[in-house]
């Protein structure tokens, strides 16, 4: 956190005051995109993109990754409005790191870029290091876990044809007889399993997805599902994208290895969604303390202790964070397709959200 302390007294006694010295006064919303770039540490993730000397030299990487975070903080819809922003805003714009208009690339190379980066998954890897290194090093106390849909502008996935199966036979085997064994359920196998191979095996097509909503009317979407792990602070540390059907639970292991190696908990904290033995297993494995919400349809729910009941209200850090990304980070302003793409989209706004975060609890 030191080093978090000092970026801050940096921005803010020495980096602003030069900056409205130098582009004029700063709107809030330009403090804060200052705030974001400062904790983005983009040195070793931008060795692959250094130009070699064969061709034209591309755009400064650098300076597309800082309006790609800007269309998020400034709450721009498309990269069309992004640009004209560019060209009309002259703070903005030094900002990014462009000092006149004719330096500004097409629109056609800043959807180039975004491709690029959401293939190499560079968001990821930019909120990663943000994470460890400004809240790896300190004791969590709790982890909110919760998911959100997302809605995307494209047709959804056809499903696979069932695979015939043969009739299960009724009531009780014979004596002597062998019936074969239920194939493992997903839950199942993700406890022998690593990260990168419970990732792999979650479906991320775009697809149709059901929910109850809180006031128990049914909602459907077509799109994602956008899971994530939430700290003390609304600092989200873990992020997963998958298909808007697949179920709450399914994520829930390979986002609770991601967090594991991302800080150092104590609590997970998770609705009734998540209320299956396997994941209390887990949590359990990792030396941490599941307190989830039972399912009434596993039996008679048992009541909390006042302690367990107390330590429950920080779940809602996950749904304010969850919230926070749709009305201003751009969550509500999904316009790529594909899972590659809709990911890096949410992850810019994620990242300008992490870096707020942090830079709340110091003030």
């Amino acid at each position: 956190m030191s080093t978090l302390m000092d970026v801050f007294f940096h921005l803010q006694r020495q980096l602003f005051p030069l900056l409205e010295e130098e582009i004029g006064p700063l709107s809030p919303l330009d403090e804060q995109f200052g705030q974001v770039i400062a904790l983005t540490d983009l040195g070793p993730l931008l060795r692959r993109y250094e130009w070699v000397g064969n061709g034209c030299p591309p755009y400064a990487r650098v300076w597309l990754i800082h309006a790609f975070i800007a269309k998020s903080v400034y709450q721009f819809p498309t990269t069309g409005a992004l640009i004209d922003a560019l060209k009309s805003r002259p703070t903005l714009r030094r900002l990014c790191g462009w000092e006149s208009v004719g330096d500004l690339p097409s629109e056609s190379t800043f959807s180039r870029a975004f491709a690029v980066f959401a293939a190499d998954e560079l968001p990821q890897q930019i909120h990663e290091r943000m994470v460890k290194t400004h809240a790896g090093p300190k004791l969590v106390g709790h982890v909110s876990r919760d998911s959100t849909a997302i809605e995307a502008p494209e047709r959804p996935a056809r499903k696979p044809a069932p695979v015939p199966t043969p009739p299960k036979k009724r009531g009780r085997p014979r004596t002597g007889e062998e019936r074969p064994p239920e194939p493992p359920k997903r839950l199942e196998l993700q406890l022998g399993r690593s990260l990168a191979e419970n990732l792999a095996d979650l479906p991320r097509v775009c697809d149709v997805g059901c929910k109850r909503n809180s006031k128990g009317h049914q909602e459907s979407w077509v799109g994602y599902k956008f899971h994530l792990d939430t700290i003390d602070g609304d600092i989200p540390v873990s992020p997963l994208l998958t298909s808007a059907s697949v179920h709450d639970s399914q994520p829930a292991i390979p986002l609770a290895q991601m967090t594991a190696q991302r800080v150092t908990s104590l609590y997970d904290l998770m609705d009734s969604a998540y209320d299956a033995p396997q994941i209390r297993a887990f949590s359990r494995q990792l030396g941490h303390v599941p307190i989830i919400d039972p399912n009434p349809r596993r039996g008679e729910k048992v009541p909390w202790d006042p302690a367990q009941a107390q330590r429950f209200k920080e779940r809602s850090a996950a749904e304010r964070v969850n919230s926070l990304l749709k009305e201003r980070y751009g969550g509500r302003w999904v316009r790529v397709r594909g899972p590659a793409k809709v990911m890096a989209h949410l992850m810019f706004g994620l990242i300008a959200l992490t870096a707020t975060a942090l830079f709340a609890r110091l003030c």
